[in-house]
């Protein structure tokens, strides 16, 4: 089956409107939600004399699975 190509970009377009949305929802109500992205426990954060490193690992996990899930399911809707 070819698809049309304008059609497959007009999806492509309308999958990134969606994420872009919510993650402008997510950043914009991001002070009320009962976690902090970028706070979670499990992040690495060390105060020295001189500076500081924060690493957050714990929250890169879980957008990872989160980008993992929504992807997946967008390319279930594709087939």
């Amino acid at each position: 089956m070819n698809m049309d190509p304008l059609r497959e970009m007009g999806r492509l377009l309308v999958a990134l409107g969606i994420l872009l949305v919510a993650a402008g929802a997510l950043l914009s109500l991001g002070g009320k939600l009962p976690f902090r992205l970028g706070r979670l426990p499990g992040d690495i954060h060390y105060s020295g004399r001189h500076g500081s490193f924060y690493f957050p690992i714990v929250t890169s996990v879980v957008l990872s699975l989160v980008l993992t899930v929504i992807l997946w399911i967008l390319n279930s809707l594709r087939r």
